[in-house]
């Protein structure tokens, strides 16, 4: 029986970062044990802009870093250096994208409405990426809107040590606070092995909540609430609130990307959650003692060594390690 050897992958890797994620790139490129590539982007006086690279791609394993957070210039400027890559003849190129923008709109609920992150998903495969790495998509199932590999990146492995450390506290429960997040929030109990309860929300409209009922019991317990984004915060103010009156001893929330608009850090500090432990995917607008952010560099340098190296994604989320 004939064996073939796999080969090494001998491409020069690149990373390269996108203006307002550079705070996060810096740190993965430092995980990952080399600098950030040399790139601009040119500004002209009416806002429009042009990313170019100031050193050779030709032939490299090219590996971009932009979260698409607000406003639309952030995936307008990973589209261009996507572009860029290719027309310079990057071999392979990853766009990785810590937080995916639009990803709440997966669906058609309504009628005449457009589904974002299917078009966002068209573009990034119309313009050259090679492949897509992300974390915590609002929905799983948006991976199918691509004809590309994409990398799913699980949170739980940023979450989880931390959490194990409150485990001291004792009567630890996870909540969900809202229906959507059921799948994930029992992801985490099994991994903890404790129960889990869930916050049953009817809106009005858009951040906007009509009315909200706990399904279980939180009386004598600390409640870890988990979600992939905080945005007004009105959700979780809202479940924290209800779990207290009903008896919880502490609430703490965990939620990936931490898009917090409008007053939501004013929300948050004014509500009766203890702590809210968010990733460094979006970067604050403001500093809160109550908020603490832990950083998703190690994960995506690990992912994107695998990613180089042919190794397992699904190695790094490996829930069963301590």
């Amino acid at each position: 029986m004939l064996k073939f050897k796999t080969m090494a992958n001998n491409n020069q890797v690149k990373l390269f970062s996108g203006t307002n994620s550079r705070y996060l790139s810096e740190k993965i490129a430092e995980a990952f044990g080399q600098e950030l590539g040399d790139c601009t982007t040119t500004r002209f006086s009416d806002g429009e802009f042009q990313p170019s690279f100031n050193e050779s791609v030709r032939g490299c394993d090219v590996f971009l870093i932009q979260s698409t957070f607000a406003n639309a210039d952030n995936l307008m400027e990973l589209l261009l250096m996507i572009d860029a890559a290719k027309r310079a003849s990057a071999h392979y190129i990853t766009a990785v994208i810590p937080y995916f923008g639009m990803a709440r709109q997966d669906r058609k609920d309504k009628p005449r409405v457009a589904i974002g992150s299917k078009v966002v998903a068209d573009m990034l495969t119309a313009v050259g990426a090679s492949r897509v790495m992300t974390m915590d998509l609002h929905a799983p199932q948006i991976q199918g809107f691509f004809e590309i590999p994409v990398d799913h990146m699980d949170p739980s492995v940023i979450f989880l040590p931390y959490i194990k450390k409150l485990a001291n506290v004792g009567n630890l429960i996870i909540a969900s606070p809202d229906m959507g997040s059921t799948t994930r929030a029992r992801t985490y109990a099994k991994a903890l092995g404790i129960d889990m309860v869930i916050c049953d929300k009817e809106r009005r409209r858009a951040n906007e909540i009509a009315s909200m009922t706990l399904i279980g019991d939180v009386s004598g317990k600390h409640v870890v609430m988990v979600d992939d984004i905080i945005d007004t915060g009105s959700t979780l103010a809202k479940a924290a609130s209800l779990m207290k009156e009903k008896g919880a001893l502490s609430v703490r929330a965990f939620c990936t990307h931490p898009v917090l608009s409008g007053k939501a850090i004013e929300t948050i500090e004014n509500s009766v959650i203890d702590e809210l432990v968010v990733t460094d995917t979006i970067p604050l607008k403001v500093q809160s003692p109550k908020i603490k952010v832990l950083s998703s560099a190690n994960l995506f340098a690990e992912a994107i060594r695998n990613v180089n190296e042919h190794g397992s994604i699904s190695s790094l989320f490996d829930l069963q390690k301590d």
